[in-house]
């Protein structure tokens, strides 16, 4: 996952030239309902410390933090790298990492068997039972001798991916169909660039249906951005359909499979010119809240950092405000300084839903703080912050 964000900034060079090729720097009319910020006296707390990893050195924090409750009420939370581990406990406060692998990664050569990096990102479950996964699934060309090009990044092919389990998460096993949104071209196409869809959102609930947000780089015909997908059934994973610029009708299928029908494009929605980390739905306004990370520009991200927006109906964003300042993995790692922030994610231990996809007035900022050294990433921590959410205008005491 570490290297898309890099990618997005290599590509681009900055998120402005993106914006206006796409029209992604319009927002939207509607004005701001609330303001979050970090609650008087809140400091950062380490919920992990990969220098104290019970289980392996490929525990590292390399997603957004998403949890939910699982049948007997616990708290089940994922956050790690590709040999997928969850940490449980009665509560967000007693949280341990369980060595057993949830889904591992195979390293397969073969693009067509999306096995080669596999990172569980996203959970969705009525029941705390039976629980609905997306997969954010990266095939290195370069690792198995199938790239024409030198790079890493050029031979990087991404698709999202729907898993299941049927015992709470204690384990994954593939849904069918296992494509959920994918390039409609298999990954020797394009080669050079990195391609697909990435980094879903966590999933998230109106009442009536499930939504989540896939970044894409793009195509031709597909322009870059974040693009909506909704459900009714997430369980079932054929019944997800992305956004098109007026209803949601967009099917993705298997570019590997007979029969291929490559799709229409999705429309990518402002802000989100890079990945949303979480979207959640604060219970005094109803309003939706989204948090990501973005590279800064002359226009709405004048430093690098996290941000939020507001929406009233998830299509339409109000302008991003900034949350936490701070370097991140979208920067030149050489120049950063000793470290860095990234992967930012809302949740409220106090939510109603088991799904945590609503917050109060004093819900956590949960993140990855990384070392820097040498241009590259060391020692990581899942650190979370308590957050105030205040009617716009109102004081903080």
């Amino acid at each position: 996952m570490l290297r898309y964000s890099a990618a997005l900034r290599l590509l681009v060079g900055g998120i402005c030239l993106w914006s206006a090729l796409f029209a992604l720097c319009a927002t939207a009319s509607a004005s701001g309902q609330i303001e979050m910020k970090f609650a008087p006296g809140s400091i950062p707390e380490a919920v992990y410390d990969t220098a104290h990893d019970p289980c392996g050195q490929d525990d590292m924090p390399d997603i957004n933090a998403r949890a939910f409750r699982a049948a007997d009420g616990s708290v089940v939370l994922f956050a790690l790298y590709d040999m997928n581990r969850a940490f449980r406990g009665k509560d967000f406060a007693h949280l341990a990492l369980d060595c057993h692998v949830v889904l591992a990664s195979g390293s397969d050569p073969d693009a067509a068997h999306y096995d080669d990096r596999r990172f569980l990102t996203a959970t969705w479950t009525a029941d705390g039972r039976h629980v609905a996964a997306l997969i954010h699934h990266e095939y290195h060309a370069e690792l198995h001798g199938r790239c024409s090009v030198k790079s890493g990044l050029g031979c990087w092919y991404n698709t999202i991916l729907a898993y299941q389990s049927k015992n709470g998460g204690a384990d994954f096993t593939v849904s069918r169909p296992l494509v959920v949104a994918a390039a409609p071209f298999r990954q020797h196409v394009e080669q050079g660039r990195h391609r697909g869809f990435f980094n879903p959102s966590n999933i998230f609930s109106d009442g009536k249906y499930e939504y989540f947000f896939a970044a894409t780089t793009g195509w031709t015909g597909q322009p870059y951005g974040a693009c909506l997908f909704r459900s009714a059934t997430p369980l079932d994973s054929a019944s997800w359909r992305a956004f098109d610029g007026h209803g949601f009708t967009v099917h993705y299928d298997d570019p590997y499979a007979p029969g291929f029908v490559a799709p229409k494009a999705c429309a990518p929605i402002s802000p989100f010119v890079f990945p949303v980390g979480a979207v959640v739905r604060d219970h005094k306004s109803g309003v939706w809240i989204a948090v990501f990370q973005s590279t800064s520009d002359a226009g709405a991200f004048p430093v690098e950092g996290f941000y939020y927006a507001e929406s009233k109906d998830l299509i339409h964003w109000g302008e991003p405000h900034l949350l936490l300042a701070g370097k991140t993995l979208y920067s030149n790692l050489c120049k950063v300084g000793p470290s860095i922030i990234s992967y930012p994610s809302l949740l409220d231990p106090e939510a109603t839903d088991r799904n945590f996809d609503d917050v109060g007035s004093s819900p956590f900022l949960y993140y990855v703080r990384m070392n820097v050294s040498d241009c590259a990433t060391g020692e990581r921590w899942i650190m979370r912050q308590r957050l105030s959410i205040t009617p716009a205008g109102d004081q903080l005491p």
